[in-house]
């Protein structure tokens, strides 16, 4: 096996570059001098340090430019061509060559201008600067190695400059500009440094070369295409002042709605650019043909502009960032994502060897044999078919991904047909017609939902729709049929989908969604088959439709520390407007909830890793809530000091449903006592703002009831007075309660307080005959109060009865085994019980396996908006009777 050419000695290296670029062994052969450059550059790359300072010598600018990059790309084509230089290195270098050139031919520039007609200066009299800011792969800093820059010219204010020769700051700026772009792009002996196009600017080679930031604001507002957006979705400001533009760029290129409707200019433009490149004969060009590097661009910049007004992590112009972002926030799937992310490092790194071998900007394959062998050696390939294989494989993987977003939807013949009856101009479509159409799409109600097609269709808002949102619609019709077809219950499914559709039918981004990606909508169809409570959602909050284009194994692990970050930020960008905060809040909790029943209903969620993930939501918004709430009322913002929320029953399990209230309890530390009535405040607040109903809903539904002395208690105690409660006038059925507690929210230092008391209170040995006689007389009284209920929470064998159980084993024995102390919710403390012997292991198996099954059954319930969970007789019948078999075995009595 040949040696690697990192592991050459220099001669041997530098007679691999000289081979595998034409350019470099014209470079070394007239300047041999650049040798021991390269030499010295061996271990490190070229750095911005070393290119200003090269820069700062006294040599003509013209001169030190070219000088300076025919070193850069000599120093950098050799690291590259010997393996000693990173992707991330190249594209780095490149741009930090490019930022440092362009900002000393812009200084330049600047004092040969002003030397002729003076200095401009802004309202505040400091002088202004030609702005250059940089679009493309110079924006993104992702620069290739023999590429021009794509640049575009702005500045501040108007005016005009002081003395003899004075002139407008528009003509002074197109002076500069001129001039910088003559250091760039002028060539001498010595070559160029950069290919300079203007192109992008605002109206193209008919605008002008220089923009006042005013007009460039206006020209975005009135003028600017769809296309454009795309384009300065790179911008960077490379010299100059960069603040303004950012506030201008931004809102152009991001809009703060889900922009769906981008997809189809997006979609024009890559055809345009398909089109031209094939009348060029570009097939073999990596760069625009298919399954090239623009496809890959477009794939990411895609995703960046319809959702990166809401998603603000995709605000970056660096598509490898970008990619990196998508696939984290599970925006792509991670497979697919990380294929691509490799394929476009591979076409890139292609790209420079094709450039490297004369300082071509090319990116078309060569024909010459020699050429062939030279690219094939610098891709570490024996010959070029192997390249050409290699190559051909990531080209396929681009395509694929490319194609799954940008490709136009097929219709089915049946879909056509459906869709040709339902948008007849000729008149209303018939009843019967219609629904012996839908029976034949495989509608199990098919008079049912034409007769509500129709009553749709005929509607006044239906008339009154714009024409492209109507345009939109008729094209969703025949979809929702065809995608509720496959599921259970087909024609409920398609009625709810269309409530979904009217409630969006004047959401032009929305209706583009579900039309650009059947696969959202089946998605959605999918979901709704099967809740009824995320039907619901969804109609009432289209913008959670979004998460529909994620995967759904993104969301079994949530990183609730970067969510946590998340909703932090957003509540600073809120401060003070409490209504928008509330509205905050719900709209997070129900964007993860919705998350989890996707990947519940998808079979990527156990039932406890479910119940874990609503517990760790509840945690972070109840956390989020206290902290607002104690700086409405002046305290601190980021904390409160000596204040805790716990949660007790199903919270303080981590065994939340899609459905669960909160049962919480608040405490203070005692040195806080003197602002007990500030903190009952407090507590209060957060209450109101849980339960408050906003147009985004209720956040969560809150029970304060097991707090000391119950509803007559203080709304807040100190932890020693929570302590004193307990040890003397607490009732079992509280110490049952205690069971099933835990840090929630507030200050983690107090929270370990919290903690360790509750372990003390726990490890207190108790009286076996007054415990259980008093759980099975307070299960008793239950029993009484709900002898004819079907629920399955008091049913026998129910809920209720397991976990009577399990806290009564946990009182028992907790004081001998500290294990049976901690909060690890009842599936995992009934395992423990069996295998510490403290009961039967087969029964407590048993049991445990029944409570998943109970909690699956709760789950789907809640799915479905049933207020009560309701068995009928023989329902859940065996893990009915494992509970009761766990009753017998810890109480001894049926």
């Amino acid at each position: 096996m040949p040696a690697s050419p990192a592991a050459l000695p220099l001669a041997a290296a530098l007679e691999r570059t000289r081979r595998l670029s034409r350019y470099c062994d014209r470079l070394l052969t007239a300047r041999p001098e650049l040798e021991a450059v390269v030499e010295r550059h061996v271990a490190e790359s070229y750095s911005r340090a070393e290119m200003e300072a090269a820069l700062a010598l006294d040599i003509a600018p013209a001169s030190a430019l070219r000088r300076l990059r025919q070193e850069v790309m000599l120093v950098l084509a050799h690291r590259d061509l010997n393996g000693l230089a990173s992707l991330d290195e190249v594209l780095a270098t490149m741009s930090a060559l490019a930022d440092t050139t362009i900002a000393y031919a812009a200084a330049e520039a600047h004092r040969a201008t002003v030397a002729v007609h003076g200095e401009p200066v802004d309202a505040t009299g400091c002088p202004m600067r030609l702005i250059v800011a940089g679009l493309g792969k110079l924006g993104g800093g992702e620069l290739n190695v023999s590429s021009d820059v794509d640049l575009i010219f702005l500045y501040a204010e108007e005016g005009e400059t002081p003395g003899p020769r004075s002139v407008s700051y528009h003509e002074f700026f197109a002076a500069a500009g001129k001039r910088l772009i003559a250091l760039l792009a002028e060539v001498t002996d010595e070559g160029q440094v950069f290919r300079v196009d203007m192109r992008l600017r605002p109206y193209g080679d008919s605008g002008p070369l220089v923009t006042s930031l005013a007009s460039l604001e206006a020209y975005f507002v009135g003028q600017a295409r769809p296309w454009e957006r795309y384009a300065w979705l790179k911008a960077r400001v490379i010299s100059g002042e960069s603040e303004a533009l950012a506030a201008l760029v931004r809102p152009f290129v991001y809009r703060r709605y889900l922009d769906y409707g981008m997809l189809e200019s997006l979609r024009d433009l890559h055809g345009r650019i398909s089109e031209a490149a094939a009348q060029r004969g570009k097939s073999n060009d990596i760069k625009v043909g298919a399954g090239g590097i623009r496809e890959s661009e477009f794939a990411v910049q895609l995703q960046q502009m319809v959702r990166g007004g809401r998603e603000l992590s995709l605000q970056t112009t660096s598509t490898r960032e970008a990619l990196a972002r998508l696939i984290a926030l599970g925006l792509l799937d991670t497979a697919r994502g990380t294929a691509l992310g490799t394929a476009y490092a591979y076409l890139r790194k292609l790209e420079h060897r094709l450039q490297y071998y004369d300082d071509q900007q090319t990116q078309a394959l060569p024909e010459a044999p020699e050429h062939q062998a030279a690219i094939a050696e610098s891709m570490d390939q024996p010959d070029f078919e192997a390249l050409r294989a290699e190559l051909d494989t990531h080209r396929a993987r681009i395509q694929e991904t490319f194609t799954s977003l940008f490709e136009r939807p097929v219709e089915s013949g049946a879909a056509v047909r459906l869709g040709a009856r339902l948008n007849d101009p000729q008149g209303t479509p018939d009843a019967e017609g219609l629904a012996e159409e839908l029976g034949h799409a495989g509608i199990d109600s098919p008079a049912a939902l034409a007769a509500r097609l129709l009553e749709f269709t005929r509607a006044r808002r239906y008339q009154g729709l714009s024409a492209a949102c109507r345009t939109r619609v008729e094209a969703l019709l025949p979809k929702i049929v065809a995608a509720a077809a496959r599921e259970p219950e087909s024609s409920a499914t398609a009625i709810r989908l269309l409530e979904l559709i009217e409630a969006i039918d004047r959401r032009e981004a929305y209706l583009a969604l579900l039309v650009e990606f059947p696969q959202v909508l089946a998605r959605a169809a999918h979901l709704m088959a099967r809740s009824r409570w995320a039907a619901r959602l969804l109609a009432r909050h289209p913008i959670l439709l979004d998460e529909l284009t994620r995967s759904a194994a993104s969301f079994t692990a949530t990183d609730w520390k970067a969510e946590r970050k998340w909703l932090h930020d957003a509540i600073a960008q809120a401060a003070g407007d409490t209504e928008r905060i509330l509205d905050l809040l719900r709209h997070f909790k129900q964007r993860h909830v919705l998350r989890l029943t996707i990947a519940d209903l998808e079979g990527e969620l156990p039932v406890m890793a479910l119940s874990d993930e609503l517990s760790a939501l509840a945690d972070l918004v109840l956390d989020a809530t206290l902290a607002e709430a104690s700086a409405s009322l002046g305290f601190a913002r980021g904390g409160l000091p000596g204040f805790i929320v716990v949660g007790y029953g199903k919270l303080g399990g981590k065994e939340l449903g899609y459905g669960s209230d909160l049962d919480i309890v608040f405490l203070y530390d005692e040195s806080r006592a003197e602002d007990a009535e500030k903190l009952a405040r407090i507590a209060q607040r957060v209450n109101a703002w849980l339960t408050a109903l906003t147009p985004a809903g209720v956040l969560y539904e809150v029970d304060l009831r097991l707090r000391p002395d119950g509803a007559k208690g203080l709304f807040v105690s100190s932890l020693p007075a929570f302590r004193d409660y307990q040890l003397h006038r607490a009732w079992t059925w509280e110490h049952q309660a205690l069971t099933r507690t835990r840090f929630s929210a507030g200050d983690p230092a107090l929270g370990k307080r919290f903690e360790a008391l509750r372990d003390e209170l726990l490890a207190i040995p108790r009286d076996r005959s007054k415990l259980l006689a008093d759980i099975v007389s307070m299960r008793a009284k239950m029993r009484d109060e709900h002898r004819k209920s079907h629920e399955l929470k008091h049913v026998p064998g129910g809920i209720v009865d397991l976990e009577f159980g399990v806290q009564a084993i946990v009182l028992l024995h907790g004081p001998a085994h500290p294990k049976l102390r901690e909060d690890k919710g009842n599936h995992q403390l009934l395992r423990w019980a069996g295998e510490l012997g403290l009961i039967d292991a087969a029964v407590a198996n048993a049991a445990a396996e029944a409570y998943l099954a109970l909690r699956r059954r709760t789950h789907a319930a809640a799915l479905n908006d049933e207020e009560k969970v309701i068995v009928q007789d023989g329902e859940l019948k065996v893990e009915r009777e494992a509970v009761e078999e766990l009753w017998r075995a810890v109480f001894g009595t049926p």
